[in-house]
């Protein structure tokens, strides 16, 4: 059976998602296309091979509608015969595109395809495709629901209540983030992952100087006295300090198989070996990363000892404290080069972002096996497993 391996990863830096953010004045379908444009440049491929573009964008309305990735390849110059899907699996948007490009990959459907993903949260803010008064849930969900879902805000909440995880821990961790993102920095770990542009080299939310002193001053970002009241458990340790900012940012990830690899000259940064994907409780919400984690591990006949890396996704710190609560994984070997709460959660661009730190920190510090695993809007989550070759 072929396999589906990824040659090239990039991502741009990230920057803060808001009015005056360092890429704010960036199209997002600029941000994509310069991410493509690096990923042929550096890999060397002749952008004509390339059979597919599946990009991840979340809030699909606006300056990101249309099917920005096809408008993305064709401001980067590839050819006009290169076709291109945008796909949304809310916060697993571009890791689902990287799912799809070597399920492909795999099965014979394409020989060399690009995942990849979008999101300009200063220039189309979270929510932007739901206008004031509409429901995207309808009646059936509403019956099912009666008591009502909730923002992932309070889902953050309730996780660190159900969980028993302390403000506390939530700052601490937060903070490590901070410091993994900027030693990475500091070491040029991050270095061959980045495509700086326009004068924008770092990721813009990395605070070397956080503390748990300083966190601890943040006011609760979620209260609301009326989940308040519906859940009495509840007590507001969820801060801007440990969830993960708003940003602006693109990645995209090349993947072929090895014959085609060997055949283009390319050299393989890490083999895709399994994939998971797992809905949870809705009202929950962000818990799907526990049994995405143990699927997929069931499915690449691992045990979670076997991982040297893993890369869970900081929407919050409480998914990821309770996620390491119920696997039991060594904190030691997650995000090692700092996480979303410090280099920032560009919606749709975050699964192959993380997909692009995991290849590049594996051959970096010479992990065999690495797992991705991210929570997503919904009660959903993806999972997959990376081999070094």
């Amino acid at each position: 059976m072929r396999d589906a391996v990824i040659v090239e990863a990039v991502r741009t830096p990230i920057g803060k998602g808001k009015p005056g953010g360092a890429l704010a004045h960036v199209h997002p379908v600029e941000l994509l296309a310069h991410t493509l444009r690096t990923l042929v440049e550096r890999s060397g491929v002749d952008p004509a091979l390339i059979d597919d573009v599946i990009g991840g964008t979340v809030d699909q309305v606006g300056e990101q509608a249309m099917n920005t990735t096809r408008y993305a390849l064709l401001s980067a110059g590839f050819p006009e015969t290169v076709p291109a899907t945008t796909v949304d699996r809310q916060c697993g948007s571009s890791q689902q595109a990287v799912h799809f490009a070597a399920q492909g990959v795999i099965s014979g459907a394409y020989d060399l395809v690009v995942a990849c993903g979008v999101e300009s949260m200063s220039r189309v803010p979270m929510w932007s495709n739901v206008p004031p008064g509409k429901d995207p849930f309808g009646p059936g969900v509403a019956e099912r629901y009666p008591e009502g879902l909730v923002p992932q805000g309070i889902s953050a909440e309730l996780i660190a209540a159900k969980w028993s995880i302390s403000r506390e821990q939530m700052d601490t961790f937060a903070v490590s983030s901070h410091r993994k993102a900027a030693a990475a920095w500091d070491q040029g770990l991050l270095d061959a992952e980045v495509a700086p542009l326009e004068g924008v080299t770092r990721d813009e939310c990395v605070r070397p100087g956080s503390t748990t002193e300083i966190l601890a001053g943040l006011r609760p970002a979620y209260h609301d006295p009326v989940f308040a009241e519906r859940f009495p458990q509840i007590e507001w340790n969820v801060t801007a300090g440990n969830a993960s900012p708003v940003n602006d940012g693109a990645s995209a990830v090349l993947i072929t198989s090895s014959e085609t690899a060997a055949r283009l000259g390319l050299r393989p940064l890490a083999r895709l070996h399994s994939f998971a994907v797992t809905g949870s409780d809705p009202l929950l919400m962000l818990t799907g990363v526990v049994p995405a984690t143990e699927k997929v591990l069931r499915r690449a006949r691992l045990n979670l000892d076997d991982i040297d890396l893993f890369e869970v996704n900081e929407a919050f710190a409480s998914v990821v404290l309770t996620w390491r609560q119920e696997t039991g994984a060594d904190l030691a070997k997650v995000n090692v080069h700092g996480g979303a709460i410090a280099l920032g959660h560009p919606l749709g661009a975050s699964g192959a972002r993380l997909t692009t730190t995991l290849v590049h920190a594996m051959r970096a510090r010479g992990a065999r096996y690495a797992l991705q695993t991210m929570c997503e809007a919904g009660g959903l989550a993806n999972a997959m497993v990376l081999e070094s070759v």
